[in-house]
């Protein structure tokens, strides 16, 4: 896929996981969402920052706004941000056009509906149910972005995503650069 396209809404998506080796549903892992308006796509990150947020994956299925996921790992925090991601266009931006760019090409393709999951299945179906419904309300569609390449917005939702999984605050956007972890 490449970066030539743009759309009023650009979300930029990325999980983390500590430890992502032997993961169970103890395993620290959290997701980061980074919304832009005016992102072309090309270079290292044009646009506006509307709003970001970051969370952490729940595994246990007694606890409020589980979806699936049954471990902490790196897929499933890419797949929750994706989730989240959805979520907030269920909600907001009206029907305009909307890209989703990740470093995960799992997440993306099994989100999408263009991959068939192996693993995480649950957790899956919950974030394809929520692409159908948000494709139905407007285009959608998703792009890869390569990881650590110094790309602004990718990089701010790594940033974001490593500090929520190591519980720490993330640096003010006037202050952090991308790279900076």
């Amino acid at each position: 896929m490449n970066l030539l396209s743009s759309a009023p809404w650009t979300i930029y998506v990325d999980g983390s996981c500590l430890g992502n080796q032997n993961v169970d549903a103890d395993t620290p892992a959290a997701w980061a969402v980074v919304v832009i308006t005016g992102d072309t796509g090309l270079g290292r990150g044009t646009g506006s920052l509307v709003e970001e947020f970051a969370g952490h994956v729940i595994t246990r299925s007694d606890e409020p706004n589980f979806i699936g996921a049954e471990v902490g790992s790196n897929n499933t925090a890419e797949l929750t941000a994706i989730a989240e991601a959805l979520r907030w266009l269920l909600t907001e931006g009206g029907g305009d056009e909307a890209i989703i760019r990740a470093d995960s090409q799992y997440a993306g393709n099994l989100a999408s509906g263009a991959w068939k999951a192996k693993a995480n299945r649950a957790l899956v179906a919950h974030v394809q149910e929520l692409w159908t419904t948000v494709s139905l309300l407007r285009p959608l569609s998703w792009e890869h972005v390569r990881a650590h390449r110094g790309h602004r917005w990718n990089e701010r939702a790594d940033h974001l995503a490593l500090r929520k999984a190591n519980n720490e605050n993330p640096a003010p956007l006037s202050f952090w650069k991308p790279g900076q972890r």
